[in-house]
């Protein structure tokens, strides 16, 4: 059986976006607490 992939919505990528842009956490603990792999944050 295939997974379908998963699709963000643009509003749930700017918010991810600017958090990451903040510098308040890492990377890793940002793709932690949404739910994505680190490199689609640093991307």
């Amino acid at each position: 059986m295939t997974r379908k992939r998963e699709q963000f919505t643009p509003e749930f990528k700017a918010r991810v976006a600017l958090e990451a842009m903040k510098e308040r956490e890492s990377i890793a603990r940002l793709a932690c607490r949404f739910g994505v792999h680190s490199t689609q944050i640093s991307a």
